[in-house]
């Protein structure tokens, strides 16, 4: 089977499904403690980079999404599909997922 090189430009999420781009986790504590790889917990924050066309509606229209590209969101801390795109980290979820979004 062929490996597939995918960039994120080139995802796009179906319905009400966002694309994530992680932030980068702690890597040591407030006291200044290196964290090695196990003891890292997954990040919960990140940047929306894609967003689906939204969730269709029960008369088949649709409603829009309430985030876009470029939002710095929060969203819940075992939500959503792991990818891994160019090197970088990317979490594929559901706009319900999205717990806030951060200023």
């Amino acid at each position: 089977m062929a490996a597939i090189t995918l960039s994120a430009s080139s995802v796009t999420p179906l319905g009400d499904r966002v694309l994530v781009k992680v932030s980068a986790s702690e890597e040591t504590t407030a006291g200044g403690i290196l964290l090695p790889d196990t003891a890292k917990e997954k990040p919960q924050v990140g940047e929306i980079t894609a967003v689906g066309p939204g969730k269709r509606n029960e008369d088949g229209s649709r409603q829009a999404p309430e985030v876009k590209p470029g939002d710095k969101v929060l969203y819940s801390k075992y939500a959503g599909t792991d990818i891994k795109l160019g090197g970088d980290e990317y979490v594929l979820l559901s706009e319900k997922d999205i717990l806030a979004s951060l200023g």
